[in-house]
């Protein structure tokens, strides 16, 4: 028993965030008398929360070198906007304007990374400035009006789902299959891996748990979103996200290189890191993905409004350091981050459906969000 306790605790802060959404998701679904999960609520969960979870990936790199982006939810205006201006006003092709609305984030992250990494000015200033500059662009371009409706494609980025070849949303069954499948498969050659190079691995008996609990809620999920529509394509598109940057910060150079910047930046830099060309590319990054998140808020609502965004960057904040990013740097995973963002959600939803005034909302957030950084310095100090 000592031995179960001793793995539970080393193995808490991994997962215990993890745990935490868990408890709190069951606790909703019985406060609500089972209408958090069921499926279309479950699908409205995820197509409502989908550009903060784009967002929290960004911002997750931000937030590794120790800094923050103030400015995304305005990007997220001023993009969406300008997706409007060409695809409303000027009858260009949806897949052309997705292109254009990434390269204009791009640049603006351009922007904002030379003024960070090359002249030394705060990110948050720099960021903050964007915040008021691209706001006020964003009401330039739409002269403070709305704008839409997007063509059909650019809707379904955010609100379409994939199409069920076989009849029944028996492909959606087959994806969470072959998900499973492919995970169970990563882990067991990641345990073996670490056994060949010496380092420790939970008993076996605790890796099954973890792998079958993990699967179970894969097809659980699953289940429920085939008994609906099927898979939503932003869910894809966040899956597919997650994937690649969680590759990026956890198997490439470049990855290293940006938690080496936030651990300590000056031994970074004597080691022969270019600290400055990681910084800046991180808030090109920021940019790009800031500007997917404008696109796919702005084809949820379908119409483009100069109000889109407000305290969107404050979400993508909590979402990451609720799921155990530091605050200052260097510690977090894309994957905590996504748990994060789904606790809030979960938070939000299950709160808007017992009927919880908005006041009361954000007053509960706020203490969430307090409590998750106090328990991470905790965290740190015991580990210490």
């Amino acid at each position: 028993m000592n031995k179960v306790f001793s793995i539970a605790k080393k193995n808490f802060r991994q997962y215990g965030m993890l745990v935490a959404l868990a408890v709190v998701m069951i606790l909703f679904q019985v406060l609500t008398n089972g209408v958090l999960l069921r499926p279309v609520n479950l699908t409205n969960l995820i197509l409502q929360n989908s550009y903060i979870l784009v967002l929290a990936i960004g911002m997750l790199l931000c937030i590794l070198t120790g800094n923050i982006d103030l400015s995304v939810g305005s990007v997220v205006a001023f993009v969406g906007a300008v997706s409007a201006t060409f695809m409303v006003d000027n009858g260009v092709p949806a897949g052309f304007a997705v292109v254009i609305a990434l390269v204009v984030g791009g640049l603006i992250g351009a922007w904002q990374g030379y003024w960070i990494a090359y002249v030394k000015i705060p990110a948050f200033i720099v960021t903050l400035a964007g915040m008021l500059i691209f706001r006020g662009l964003a009401l330039v371009v739409l002269q403070g009006q709305s704008k839409g409706p997007f063509p059909q494609f650019f809707q379904s980025i955010a609100s379409g789902f994939i199409p069920e070849p076989i009849g029944g949303n028996g492909l959606t069954v087959i994806i969470g299959i072959v998900v499973s499948c492919i995970l169970i498969l990563n882990e067991i050659r990641m345990r073996r891996k670490q056994k060949k190079y010496g380092f420790d691995v939970l008993p076996f008996w605790a890796f099954a748990v973890k792998v079958v609990f993990v699967v179970a809620v894969i097809m659980a999920f699953t289940l429920v979103f085939a008994s609906y529509k099927g898979l939503p394509n932003i869910l894809v598109l966040l899956v597919a996200l997650i994937v690649v940057y969680n590759f990026i910060t956890q198997k490439t150079i470049p990855g290293r290189h940006i938690y080496a910047l936030g651990g300590n930046e000056k031994a970074a830099k004597l080691s022969g890191i270019k600290t400055e060309r990681v910084m800046f590319w991180v808030y090109v990054n920021m940019g790009v993905i800031a500007a997917l998140a404008g696109m796919v808020f702005a084809a949820r609502l379908n119409v483009a409004t100069p109000k889109a965004g407000v305290n969107f960057e404050l979400d993508a904040i909590a979402a990451c350091y609720v799921g155990g990013a530091s605050t200052t740097g260097g510690i977090g995973t894309v994957i905590g981050a996504m748990i994060g963002g789904l606790f809030m959600g979960v938070l939000n939803n299950g709160m808007s459906i017992m009927g919880i005034g908005i006041d009361w909302q954000q007053a509960i957030k706020g203490f969430v969000l307090l409590f998750a950084v106090a328990f991470d310095l905790y965290s740190k100090a015991r580990s210490k």
